[in-house]
This record gives C-alpha cells, sequence and structure tokens, in this order.
C-alpha cells in the first residue's frame, strides 16, 4: 500500500457526533481503527499525502477537511447531506432490528437483516465515492469506513 495515498490520522468533530447506542458508538471506534490501518485516499490534482483528514458538519454540509501530515490545510471539500439522508434514516431502522434481532431471534433473520445492512452500507459507501468523484479517490472499503463515520455525524445533523 501507498504511503502517499492514504489518511494516517482522523478528527471527528464532536460537536457533530452524537451519542448513540453502544452498538453505534462500537462501529464508529471500529471504523475509525479500521480506516487507520487500512485506506486508500488521494486528493485529485493535489498535493500526495499522506493526509489527516478532519471530518464533521457544518451548516448542514459534510465537510472533509484535507491537511498534510504537518496538518497544513490543503482543501475542504463539502458535500450536501441530502443525498445522505435517506440511505443514512435506513440504515439506522435496520441496524436497530438487527441489533434487537441478535438478542431475541434465530439465526436466520439475524443473517437476513444482516444482509440487508451490508447491502445499504455498500450503497451508502457508493453514493459517497460518486459525490466524491473528480475530488477525492477511495477505494471501496475506505468508503465503507467513511460511511460508517458519516453515520455517525448524520445522526446529530
Amino acid at each position: 500500500m501507498s504511503t502517499v495515498r492514504r489518511i494516517v490520522d482522523l478528527v471527528l468533530d464532536e460537536q457533530s457526533v452524537a451519542r448513540r447506542s453502544p452498538e453505534v458508538e462500537h462501529e464508529r471506534t471500529v471504523a475509525i481503527f479500521d480506516l487507520l490501518e487500512e485506506n486508500d485516499f488521494a486528493l485529485v490534482g493535489a498535493d500526495a499525502g499522506p493526509y489527516r483528514l478532519h471530518l464533521g458538519v457544518f451548516e448542514q454540509r459534510l465537510v472533509f477537511g484535507v491537511h498534510d501530515e504537518a496538518d497544513k490545510k490543503l482543501r475542504d471539500i463539502v458535500l450536501s447531506l441530502t443525498p445522505f439522508r435517506k440511505i443514512v434514516k435506513d440504515y439506522f431502522m435496520i441496524c436497530e432490528s438487527y441489533y434487537d434481532a441478535i438478542k431475541k431471534l434465530g439465526t436466520s433473520q439475524i443473517e437476513a437483516l444482516d444482509m440487508g445492512r451490508r447491502g445499504l452500507h455498500n450503497e451508502g459507501s457508493e453514493v459517497l465515492r460518486e459525490r466524491l468523484a473528480g475530488k477525492i479517490e477511495v477505494d471501496h472499503d475506505t468508503a465503507r469506513r467513511l460511511f460508517t463515520l458519516i453515520c455517525a455525524l448524520h445522526i446529530k445533523a
């Protein structure tokens, strides 16, 4: 993996992050850990990384503050939250059902909910990749992890 096409630090705007259930907090923690362990991320037409990413919500917009390794701002990428709203809402509904199912239901119902949850997660990550096209390049796994973090930010927005 290239050391110039990667995020080496991630800062979530804590004012943008709402606290949720322990399951959601766990997903957020795991997403950050996994993202920093393995990712493919590059600004299009700009300085090579590695990058420090500041992620937050400002005035109902998603802000990717991309900084260099020394934390000097390279560029802010600002995206509307609107394209994510329905997917995030559906994702949280199915996640709640999934977490409830783990406590009460059988394996086949849990697997069906998990497949739906993964499908929505993939859909959200593809929307993110489309919205970032021409600005930031990310691979599928990086987009999935970033989508998890967008969900954490979206709750409060």
